[in-house]
């Protein structure tokens, strides 16, 4: 809705107001699952049921975030769009 009914790119219109807090690394939400798949890998050995909502947390915001961008921004806008950083 944002992007194509208001014309703004999350690289573009917010690298002035977060790019500075993550010193210009944009964070996209597949870091955070992959992030997320490690601590529960970290953790499988101790706790069972907490494991399994990390590891599918995880992969659910890991896959959402390459489903988004290579194949929902890059057959419509022709670029995935998957800076990993903002722009100067």
């Amino acid at each position: 809705m944002l992007r194509f009914g208001l014309a703004l790119e999350s690289t573009r219109d917010t690298a002035s107001t977060i790019g500075w807090l993550t010193g210009g690394v944009r964070i996209h939400h597949g870091y955070c699952g992959a992030l997320l798949v490690l601590v529960g890998f970290g953790l499988s050995q101790h706790v069972s049921k907490a494991t399994k909502l990390l590891y599918i947390v995880g992969w659910a915001l890991f896959f959402s975030d390459m489903i988004h961008h290579f194949f929902i921004l890059w057959p419509i806008t022709g670029s995935p769009q998957f800076d990993l950083f903002y722009p100067a």
